[in-house]
């Protein structure tokens, strides 16, 4: 049986100083059920990953992302699925982000990032925001 293909587009929303990044936190139910994540979600046909990732923002955390700019693409296997993933950073927006499918979302320190349980997925996005806003 062949995989699912899925495409993933997600924002890395972050705070006037760059110092934490708004996360939420996967429905239990859900694949990878309880971990941490950045908003966004798969790629619709005949959609950019950067089309999605602020139709994504908007339905899932309520926020409009005004500037955007690629930080990292990957791809990762599970047993049941391939995942390409398309990250940005968000470094603007209109409002003020939510759970507003009522998962639990927080601003969290980029130093305490370790704290959060993310799957492993994410791992390589991490550690470049690590590398890139280092301990603020």
């Amino acid at each position: 049986m062949d995989k699912k293909q899925l495409h993933i587009a997600a924002g890395i929303i972050l705070n006037a100083d760059c110092s934490e990044i708004y996360i939420t936190q996967r429905a239990a139910k859900a694949h990878k059920g309880g971990y941490w994540e950045f908003a966004g979600g798969k790629v619709e046909q005949g959609e950019t990953a950067e089309q999605a990732v602020i139709r994504e923002l908007e339905e899932e955390v309520g926020i409009v992302a005004t500037r955007l700019e690629a930080f990292i693409s990957l791809a990762h296997d599970y047993p049941d699925k391939a995942l390409r993933f398309d990250f940005y950073l968000v470094k603007a927006f209109d409002g003020e982000p939510f759970g507003k499918e009522g998962q639990p979302g927080r601003w969290a320190k980029i130093a305490q990032l370790d704290d959060y349980p993310f799957p492993e997925a994410n791992d390589a996005v991490l550690e470049k925001i690590r590398k890139a806003f280092g301990e603020v």
